[in-house]
């Protein structure tokens, strides 16, 4: 399936579709929204989304973005119907691939503490647990 997969910047066109994917796969959150999520990550050359679309459907997705001193991928989600057969790996490769491209040498990514299968996945694709923690702090709603 891999092989027929196109890998692009997500359009205008695709917003609807990404935001359905993202709810499908469980990656969106209700205090998220996709489309101002997918807004900001378009807005200049440091971060977009890619899409995977195998048939004129999306597939697949990741948000990948570089702040200047590390890359940070979000939203990594492939389509339900879809899981398994390799478009976890094929959408992280490209956004590995983009930020490479762009002279970043290190991807970080945050995974839930209860997420066991998701870090079973990075952990396959070669990421390593830093037992970092992560803070926040909202300075105001989107």
């Amino acid at each position: 399936m891999t092989d027929s997969l196109l890998i692009r910047d997500i359009s205008g066109d695709d917003i609807e579709q990404v935001s359905t994917l993202w709810r499908a796969a469980g990656v969106a959150r209700p205090w998220n929204d996709p489309e101002t999520d997918i807004a900001f990550a378009c807005r200049d050359s440091h971060s977009t989304v890619l899409v995977a679309v195998l048939d004129g459907t999306i597939v697949a997705t990741v948000m990948v973005g570089e702040d200047g001193h590390r890359g940070w991928v979000y939203y990594v989600a492939a389509d339900p119907a879809h899981q398994g057969k390799g478009l976890g790996r094929t959408i992280m490769a490209a956004a590995e691939r983009w930020l490479a491209e762009r002279g970043v040498w290190k991807l970080n990514l945050l995974v839930r503490g209860d997420n066991a299968r998701v870090k079973q996945f990075y952990e396959h694709l070669g990421y390593t647990d830093t037992q970092s923690t992560c803070f926040q702090k909202v300075l105001s709603p989107p």
